[in-house]
């Protein structure tokens, strides 16, 4: 099954029942990890609610952390208690993550109501709050708020080992692939290329998938590849074991340039050995934040956020995907500068957390 049709098989609108019954096993058959702390107190008399996260494509980062939290947060009629080795998520929230097209597409997807949130990079989610860059024609999400700052994506320019391509700026005329048409990925390569002096006329675009992207690389299709997310990345981790490839180093002045769209930028390093064959190399990095609509109940969402920093939810995310072991309470505010949810932010100060 390609990428593409596994995404559009992700995105369908999944009946209640199959919903129901997917969340519920999977909290109970051990996504959900033993722990001896109770789950948030909210009403468990009340409704089943459905909680959808905008996350990414499967080859990327978004969507395997997107069904982490969804597992986190979620609690399932029927489920075992939480001190007895059952969900400690947030009593009748069914959550799921939806494969998207990334952090642009997801904060469309918020605007027309398909999901309750998302996950989206710092400057996207701050674009959007004040109607800037990607939002200027748009006007603002003023109603845009965040749960939590999750992990650092670092910009990942991949090439071929064998390929002459040595810099940024050695892709004008180059076949490129950009990130999908609506994703974070593209809107963050254009900055970076026009750092390097050069712009998207200047190359060939391509608008894929990371997967797809990957292929066409290792098939010659296209010259290089930009992926922004935190490693590693699985599409890239597969095509670096069929095919040598290497990562464009994001130094110097581009850098300042980049620092001088706002705070987002900060200097990074991709160590060696997280793609089979690739150097440690030097780039820049965004964060990437949880964020929803003002217009949720701030009990609900105080709650979605008790349950993401559970101890059950440090278990689940310690054994899951690598980045996940970086989404840590400590960094919930970094790089955050759009608000918070009225909700996340009691729990905040609830736990006195430093702003």
């Amino acid at each position: 099954m390609t990428e593409a049709t596994r995404d559009a098989k992700l995105r369908r609108p999944i009946g209640r029942r199959a919903f129901m019954g997917g969340l519920a096993g999977a909290a109970v058959c051990g996504f959900a990890p033993r722990a001896m702390a109770q789950a948030p107190e909210v009403d468990r008399a009340g409704p089943v609610r459905f909680f959808r996260i905008g996350t990414g494509g499967a080859g990327g980062t978004y969507f395997p952390i997107g069904r982490m939290l969804a597992s986190a947060i979620s609690n399932p009629p029927g489920s075992r208690p939480c001190d007895k080795g059952g969900s400690c998520g947030v009593p009748g929230l069914i959550a799921v993550a939806q494969s998207t097209q990334g952090s642009v597409d997801n904060l469309s997807l918020m605007q027309a109501k398909r999901v309750e949130s998302a996950l989206c990079q710092a400057d996207i989610a701050d674009w959007a709050f004040k109607g800037a860059g990607l939002y200027e024609s748009k006007g603002p999400m003023a109603s845009l708020r965040a749960i939590a700052s999750l992990f650092r994506e670092p910009i990942h320019v991949v090439v071929r080992r064998d390929d002459r391509i040595e810099a940024v700026d050695d892709l004008r005329g180059k076949r490129v692939g950009m990130g999908e048409e609506f994703s974070g990925t593209r809107a963050d390569a254009r900055l970076v290329l026009a750092a390097h002096g050069v712009q998207e006329k200047d190359i060939a675009p391509r608008f894929l998938r990371t997967g797809a992207a990957s292929d066409a690389l290792r098939e010659g299709s296209i010259d290089a590849f930009f992926f922004i997310a935190g490693y590693p990345v699985p599409a890239i981790e597969e095509l670096a074991r069929r095919t040598p490839i290497r990562l464009l180093p994001v130094v110097g002045a581009p850098v300042e340039t980049l620092r001088a769209t706002g705070p987002f930028f900060v200097d990074t390093i991709i160590p060696a050995g997280v793609y089979e064959g690739v150097h440690a190399v030097p780039t820049v990095s965004v964060s990437a934040l949880w964020v929803v609509d003002a217009e949720l109940p701030d009990t609900l969402v105080h709650a979605i956020t008790r349950s993401l920093w559970h101890p059950s939810a440090r278990r689940l995310f310690d054994a899951g995907h690598p980045e996940a072991k970086n989404i840590q309470l400590a960094s919930a505010r970094a790089g955050v500068t759009i608000p918070f949810h009225p909700g996340a932010e009691a729990y905040y100060d609830e736990v006195k957390l430093p702003r």
